[in-house]
């Protein structure tokens, strides 16, 4: 069977995150350098094949000090490990299993996905949107620091939901 590619339209996607701050907020963050694609057989996508990849250095949360501080080795250590890649191994339709790697760790996550369908733009490319989620617990990969208030709150969370809305191109 012929295998279709499917390449990320960038200017409608995110690749983004979410955390609790002092276990009393949440702050935001993207990456907005990030390549993703699919590969699939059939129009469902089902057993389709999901991989993205981020350069971290281009981590956003709108906070300058923030991101430099989560570009450092207290977080993704952006100066050794400048990429994280997600490869997926298996998608029923509506969840996705695949292998996080952040730094040098590899860990298998699931992601619960919304396939939102496909449609052909007014310029005749046909495309196709999916919203993913997914928690994941950041001291598995590596990404351990933390503190702790005078009052006793958690400044982060060990806890990170993956926030990915995402529409690609068929090739």
């Amino acid at each position: 069977m012929a295998t279709t590619n499917w390449k990320v339209d960038a200017s409608h996607s995110e690749i983004g995150f979410k955390v609790k701050h002092m276990m009393i907020s949440t702050v935001k963050g993207a990456f907005e350098d990030f390549t993703a694609s699919v590969e699939t057989e059939n129009d469902d996508f089902k057993n389709a094949q999901f991989s993205f990849s981020a350069k971290v250095d281009s981590i956003n949360t709108k906070n300058k000090d923030r991101d430099t501080h989560l570009k450092s080795d207290d977080f993704f250590n952006v100066a050794e490990y400048p990429e994280l890649t997600f490869k997926s191994t298996s998608f029923d339709g509506n969840t996705i299993v695949g292998d996080l790697t952040i730094k040098d760790v590899t860990k298998e996550i699931k992601l619960d996905t919304d396939f939102n369908g496909v449609a052909v733009d007014p310029y005749d490319q046909t495309k196709a949107g999916f919203e993913i989620t997914g928690k994941l617990n950041r001291k598995d990969f590596g990404l351990t620091w933390s503190a702790v208030t005078e009052a006793g709150n958690i400044v982060v969370s060990d806890t990170i939901t993956l926030v990915v809305d995402v529409q690609f191109i068929k090739q």
